[in-house]
């Protein structure tokens, strides 16, 4: 619940989030532009010298994450191990970094010697890949002190690791046609296996640009600085561990609860792309008002109304998980889109780690928005009032125009006059749930019962 005093400086929180939604959507339709206008140049360019188009191709991604994992031992000799038993404990140890690497969504590059490499952020570019790539260092270095217990019982171990990691832009050459691998090059690169010499053994060396992204969920320290030519010192950390309010009985070691609702809201971003760009290939020519605009303005409203009414973390990362489905369900059907909406999502989101108990919750969430609204509890009133959050505002006019546009074009709705008396009886038995939406929009709805009698021609 939000005071009296406060409704304005909510009012013009509200104005700007809108304003900068709407700002980040025009700059991703440019980015998504100039990644087509450039994917045709490449074309043409093969075109003009009558060749086919290559398997092979050069991508640039602005935002990596390096891991080099040094896994040492080969030089040593023990008795009753021969070489080839050595060998073959190293590819055991490879093949488990490989699938630890899958796990976090990081993209295994090759192995050279007895050094590991993968990135994150290719070949599916993604905001958490620093994330990711530090939760699998942390694991590849508690699978090797497993490893080496269970193989040598504590006594002398065989194989230590050191491992360095940075993050900034790589260019990525690929290659292969059933299997697809990639080669990245640049600067990036070069610091990642940098970090990596420097390191000590059971280290995980980071640089700055990683720390400043991870910094929120790891416990680090400053380890020193690296030398880099032109570019003055690149300021090193090591990792300690995950924080202890993010981790299993505070140890450091596993995520808990905490950990991964937040990591959640980070990950909403590329989920959010992943939808709205979903929505601007796929709707319907005919919708003019269940649009690209009208989802983002439900994902704002629910976090500006959830804030308000008290709503704990992870009750925002369902609302505004809600909020971006709720819609979706239109490009395939607009009859029944609610329930088509809830399909898709049980559909995509195991694959971002939400739980079978929370995306239960974020159907129920978008069933809710189904006209008319009965809402069950605290969130489903937050997401009814925040998709009729337009009744209130002073666009209401421009965007109920849009809805009676979009009616018209399947054949519900004729008549200009007769849409503005349906909504007149709509509005006038219209009542927003939360206290928030009613403090904020309830007199301007007043105002719109108005200004449509206005429009009304007896």
């Amino acid at each position: 619940m939000i005071s009296s005093g406060n409704e304005e400086l909510v009012r013009r929180v509200a104005k700007l989030a809108r304003q900068n939604q709407e700002l980040e959507e025009r700059i991703k339709k440019l980015e998504k532009e100039n990644e087509r206008l450039a994917g045709q140049n490449e074309k043409y360019k093969a075109a003009n010298q009558e060749v086919q188009p290559a398997a092979e191709g050069s991508l640039k991604f602005n935002m990596a994450t390096i891991l080099f994992a040094d896994v040492q031992g080969l030089e040593k000799t023990y008795e009753g191990i021969n070489p080839a038993e050595v060998m073959d404990e190293l590819d055991e140890i490879f093949f488990e970094f490989g699938s630890i690497a899958s796990k976090y969504k990081t993209e295994r590059i090759k192995t050279i010697g007895d050094t590991f490499m993968c990135a994150g952020g290719i070949p599916v570019k993604n905001i958490t890949n620093p994330v990711d790539v530090v939760m699998a260092a942390m694991e590849m270095r508690n699978y090797l002190d497993s490893y080496e217990g269970e193989k040598r019982g504590g006594e002398k171990r065989m194989w230590e690791i050191r491992i360095g990691i940075h993050t900034g832009p790589v260019t990525a050459a690929v290659s292969g046609r059933k299997k697809v691998s990639y080669d990245i090059k640049g600067d990036t690169v070069h610091n990642a296996s940098r970090l990596e010499s420097l390191s000590e053994h059971g280290s995980i060396l980071i640089s700055v640009m990683t720390y400043e992204l991870v910094k929120e969920f790891f416990d680090c320290e400053y380890f020193g600085r690296l030398p880099v030519k032109y570019k003055g010192d690149l300021l090193v950390y090591r990792v300690k561990g995950l924080k202890p309010e993010f981790s299993l009985d505070g140890q450091g070691i596993l995520p808990n609860g905490s950990f991964k609702i937040k990591f959640g809201l980070i990950q909403l971003t590329d989920l959010q792309e992943m939808i709205l760009d979903k929505l601007e290939r796929e709707l319907p020519d005919f919708v003019f008002y269940h649009n690209v605009k009208h989802t983002v303005d439900v994902v704002t409203e629910v976090e500006l109304i959830g804030w308000a009414e008290g709503c704990t973390d992870e009750e925002i990362l369902l609302l505004k998980t809600a909020a971006l489905f709720h819609d979706t369900g239109i490009t395939e059907s607009f009859d029944e889109h609610e329930l088509r909406g809830t399909v898709y999502a049980r559909k995509v989101l195991p694959e971002y780690g939400y739980t079978p108990e929370q995306i239960e919750k974020i159907c129920s969430i978008i069933m809710a928005t189904r006209l008319p609204p009965k809402p069950a509890g605290l969130l489903e009133e937050i997401i009814c009032d925040s998709d009729l959050d337009y009744l209130g505002r002073s666009d209401f006019i421009p965007v109920s125009n849009t809805l009676f546009e979009e009616l018209k074009a399947q054949n519900k709705m004729k008549d200009l006059n007769e849409w503005n008396k349906l909504q007149v009886k709509f509005i006038s038995g219209h009542q927003y749930f939360t206290k928030t939406a009613r403090s904020l929009r309830e007199v301007n709805k007043k105002l719109q019962i108005e200004r449509i009698k206005s429009l009304i021609k007896d």
